[in-house]
């Protein structure tokens, strides 16, 4: 007779007590949800308005901006300025996403299209800004270099002009003349937009010091000689090279138009004793410090007999003898090489002669004759 199989177990039942806790955790968990979605939310919402981009076209607009203003403040100033549409939520992406704090006081270089977290970006002169190309070229000065800058929003123009003057930043980049001129190399840079215009000036100085003693390598001997024989140092050999930097249009008459000017600093013969008689060294003297001298009223970029008789402009070559106070623009390396290794000529005058060149003389008498020949 077969066994009958025992019958399966009915499941136990769980206790009332489980039951009541699963259904306690999954209320907290969808509560936590609910919480995160509501603090979440709002926070991509606000991230996402500030990478919208600004309201404007584009317009470039010049802020200085004060010290220890608070992220309401920051955001009331930028509305003032046409830079944010919203000042609260401005404060608040401050708040959240960035530090009323790190906002560097000083010219700020912005635009009216830029979004809430490009501008918080240059405000604060971060790392992650964009960079641009920019181009310096032989024989500009600074003031043309500060206008250019403005332009592609890398710093304000009247703050790069000041920099270049301040006495603590030439002290520290080792700099002996009134302003750092003709130390801001000219080459093609990246440049981070709206920058300290110090840092712009430490990357230009030490690129020109960098190959500047490449250059000096390559003519051993000839920074000592210039310093034992004339006492020249860095200041008066970049100065020399900046006047040929404004003289010169083609390579192979740089050496030579260097040579002219030694010559008129060291032969007793030529009158006025000593003057080197270059006309962009007045010019650059209005550009400067036009205040200084009345012929600089109305200066045009013309260089008139007005002007080269007017000792007042302390860099008029033709009433002052000597280097000008200092460089006049930013030589190339061509300009440099020039007057570390100078041509041997006994020239003291030349003349334009038209396509960039010159026509040299040793005496007034066959200066006269070039200049009338090359009329």
């Amino acid at each position: 007779m077969s066994k009958r199989a025992p019958r399966p177990r009915a499941p136990r039942r769980a206790p009332k007590k489980a039951k009541a806790r699963s259904k306690s955790t999954r209320a907290l968990a969808s509560g936590i949800g609910i919480g995160l979605a509501v603090l979440v939310l709002p926070l991509l919402a606000l991230f996402g308005w500030a990478l919208l981009p600004g309201a404007g076209e584009g317009r470039r607009l010049l802020v200085d901006w004060p010290a220890d203003l608070n992220a309401s403040a920051a955001g009331e100033r930028l509305a003032r300025a046409g830079l944010v549409q919203s000042p609260r939520l401005f404060a608040w992406y401050l708040r959240v996403f960035s530090d009323a704090a790190e906002l560097e006081p000083g010219a700020h270089v912005l635009n009216d299209g830029l979004g809430a977290r490009q501008l918080a970006q240059r405000l604060t002169r971060a790392r992650s800004r964009p960079e641009r190309k920019v181009t310096v070229p032989e024989g500009w000065n600074h003031a043309q270099l500060a206008r250019r800058l403005e332009e592609q929003e890398i710093c304000a123009e009247a703050a790069f002009r000041k920099a270049v003057m301040d006495a603590g930043l030439r002290r520290e980049l080792g700099v002996s003349g009134e302003s750092v001129e003709g130390l801001l190399f000219p080459a093609t840079y990246e440049l981070g937009v709206d920058s300290a215009p110090a840092e712009v000036i430490r990357t230009l100085v030490r690129t020109f010091r960098k190959r500047f003693e490449a250059l000096a390598e390559k003519h051993p001997g000839a920074r000592e000689e210039l310093r034992q024989r004339r006492g020249w140092g860095e200041h008066e050999i970049v100065t020399l090279a900046s006047i040929v930097e404004r003289e010169a249009v083609v390579e192979d008459e740089r050496p030579v138009i260097a040579s002219v000017y030694l010559n008129r600093l060291d032969d007793p013969e030529h009158r006025p004793e000593k003057m080197l008689q270059a006309d962009p060294t007045a010019a650059y003297g209005c550009v400067i410090e036009p205040e200084r001298a009345p012929s600089c009223a109305g200066f045009d970029g013309k260089v008139t007999p007005a002007l080269l008789r007017d000792a007042q402009n302390r860099y008029n070559t033709y009433k002052h003898p000597g280097l000008p106070p200092g460089p006049i623009a930013s030589p190339g390396e061509a300009s440099l090489r020039a007057v570390l290794a100078p041509a041997k000529t006994e020239f003291l005058f030349f003349v334009a002669a038209g396509n960039g060149r010159h026509r040299f003389s040793r005496s007034f008498a066959d200066h006269n004759r070039a200049i009338e020949e090359s009329r």
